[in-house]
Formats: structure tokens, sequence, C-alpha cells
């Protein structure tokens, strides 16, 4: 009888898969790239897993938060990791399905203080928190004291609104902002899975787009 380890394909296997599917050159790229994805919830969480499945090199994980049952209609999360750490839980729940991602995380609350440290390795940030407060300071902190980095924040993606409002949008050279930039939690019913994740797949393939050097103009 086979077990699970007999059903995990052998790394070769996996990265000739990744090849033939976005071919040898950019493929490299993408498994060179570091990127921290800064919040763990309805958008961090549908970043990472876009960004796993497409064999990106190493994510490092940034959140505070613990699962709650609240969570689960729109990140990616299980029931059976209620009260787990967003971190952990979502470390296991992506090398299911890429079990050759190098992670790092940080349970901690990124601030002004700590940012630069916890960032410093990576080539590319996802802004993905809930707190305006925490996303301005997070952009504006990477845009004028790590400007060789690319960032990639959201703004608006709350309610039932066309998805075709998702847009996103080159602030600056190294800038970029996805979502409809008008919608907010409070307006309405609040965030809706399938909404946040649009916002999220955005954002995930603009951090493509950008190791493809796919410039928007």
């Amino acid at each position: 009888m086979w077990g699970v380890a007999d059903m995990i394909p052998k790394k070769e296997e996996w990265m000739k898969a990744l090849n033939d599917r976005h071919g040898t050159i950019f493929q490299k790229k993408i498994s060179s790239t570091t990127v921290a994805v800064c919040g763990l919830g309805g958008l961090g969480s549908n970043i990472a897993t876009a960004l796993a499945r497409a064999g990106i090199g190493k994510l490092i994980l940034i959140d505070f938060d613990k699962v709650d049952i609240t969570n689960l209609h729109r990140q990616q999360y299980k029931a059976n990791q209620i009260g787990m750490s967003k971190t952990e839980a979502l470390t296991c729940n992506l090398k299911e399905i890429n079990p050759y991602l190098e992670t790092k995380i940080h349970t901690i609350c990124l601030d002004e203080n700590n940012a630069k440290d916890i960032l410093s390795d990576a080539d590319i940030i996802c802004e993905a928190f809930d707190n305006a407060e925490c996303k301005a300071m997070l952009t504006n902190l990477v845009l004028s004291e790590m400007p060789e980095k690319y960032i990639v924040a959201a703004s608006g993606m709350a309610g039932l609104e066309s998805s075709n409002t998702i847009k996103t949008r080159k602030v600056s050279k190294r800038f970029y902002l996805c979502g409809d930039e008008v919608s907010d939690v409070s307006d309405g019913i609040g965030l809706v899975s399938s909404r946040v994740m649009l916002c999220a797949a955005h954002q995930a393939h603009t951090v493509l787009r950008i190791i493809a050097e796919e410039y928007q103009v």
C-alpha cells in the first residue's frame, strides 16, 4: 500500500512540470525570487497560495494573528486549524501544495521599527494588511527607505461590485496598487471571498509580471 510520502513528486518531477508550463528561463527567475507577504488574511493567504503554485523560490510570511472561525470564508485556512498561528497554519498548507517551497515566518506585528530588518531579503513586497494605517506605514516605509525593492499593495476589494472594477495600476517605477481604490469594509456587507481573491490574484500576477520584466506602463 502506498503512503503519503510515495505520492509526493520528486523535486526533479516538480521542476519539470513547472518548466513545461512556464518555460525554463522564466521558471528559473521565479525560483530565484524572494517575496514577502505582509499580512496573511484574505489577501495574503491567497497571494501566497498563488505564488507557491507558481514555484516561487522563497516566501517570507508575516502575521501576528491566529486563525479564527471568521477567517474561513475567505482565507486559505482549514477548520481544524482554528487557534493556530496564521504563519504556522499557512506554511503547512503551502507545503502540501508545493513541498519544495522555502519559507521564513515571522509571527510578529510588522511596524516601523522591525520592518526593514524583516524585509531585507525580499525582492518584492506584497502589502496585504486589513488596517489602513498599517497599509500606509508599510508603503511609505518601503518607498522612502527601501527604494530598491518593489511593493505591490492593495486598496478596495469589499462588497459585491463588478469584478471588472478590480484593476492594477502602476503608481511609480516600483510601486503597484491593486483593487478598485474605492470600496471599504464599512460601506456594506464587507469582504466577500470571491472579490478578495480577485484582488489577491491581481497582486500575485503583478509579482510574476515584475519577475518576467513585463512592467506595466
